[in-house]
């Protein structure tokens, strides 16, 4: 888990000359560098995917994984923050859509956007190991 700021968390704000100079995201994103179990159904089979957040904002969050999740895909997720980032391992958990996927161009992976159609909400515990 890399977190490279104070607080575990640097803003990430995007302009562009397209904007001009406007930023182009709804929200502040946040670096944020930890494992994610992703889960969506498909031909009444539900497929795992681990994945790792980049970085994440109050309406969701962009993930780095070697298996690609089809776009407007529901899925969802728990997110693991372990280490220096909590005293003791903290489970987040929620529901979006995929709403972005792109082939990466660094190696073999897929990033993959998704957005929050609930609220991320912190579970007391979490039943198996990630």
């Amino acid at each position: 888990m890399k977190i490279p700021f104070q607080f575990g968390m640097v803003p990430l704000w995007f302009a562009s000359e397209a904007t001009g100079g406007r930023r182009e995201r709804r929200f502040c994103r946040f670096v944020l560098e930890c494992p994610a179990l992703m889960k969506y159904q498909t031909d009444n089979t539900t497929i795992d995917v681990q994945a790792i957040i980049r970085n994440v904002c109050i309406g969701g969050f962009l993930a780095k994984s070697a298996v690609m999740i089809p776009e407007h895909t529901t899925v969802t997720f728990t997110i693991s923050l372990k280490g220096d980032v909590a005293a003791r391992p903290i489970y987040l958990r929620g529901e979006g859509e995929v709403v972005r996927v792109e082939k990466s161009q660094e190696d073999a992976g897929f990033a993959i956007a998704v957005e929050c159609r609930i609220p991320i909400t912190q579970l007391d515990a979490y039943p198996r190991a990630m």
